[in-house]
């Protein structure tokens, strides 16, 4: 596939290709992907972080913290929407996004919570062990 662009978005791709070393290819790939799945699912935005861009709601967290809450309550159907929006401080509308994203791309969403549960245990057993030198 080949695409013509104007020379002003042409240099704003390739400073944030150098910003990210990447190539123009991967910073126009990651922008389709995420443009796309923003239509899918309106109210979902991407941000980067340390541990790389992730989806989150417009104005709210990101999509694996609200999913995680999800998971955790006892209620269903709309009233875990109601009970996790009312939690978060959170529209029942971001919370039904998180959802709705989730629907799509559950491997995504898995991944992202599996990860940060791993880093959450490691650095807990990184506290214990401190713990135990100072008791």
């Amino acid at each position: 596939m080949s695409i013509r662009v104007d020379d002003e978005l042409l240099a704003l791709v390739q400073a944030d290709a150098k910003a990210q070393t990447t190539t123009v290819s991967g910073v126009v790939q990651t922008l389709l992907w995420e443009a796309l799945r923003s239509r899918i699912v309106p109210g979902i935005v991407f941000r980067r972080g340390p541990s790389g861009r992730r989806p989150g709601v417009l104005g709210g967290p990101d999509v694996w913290e609200i999913v995680v809450a999800l998971q955790g309550t006892e209620e269903r159907g709309d009233q875990a929407i109601a009970n996790v929006a009312d939690e978060l401080g959170l529209t029942q509308g971001q919370v039904s996004a998180a959802l709705d994203y989730y629907s799509h791309w559950p491997d995504e969403i898995d991944a992202w919570i599996t990860d940060n549960q791993r880093a959450s245990d490691e650095a807990f057993l990184a506290w214990q062990t401190r713990q135990s030198i100072l008791a």
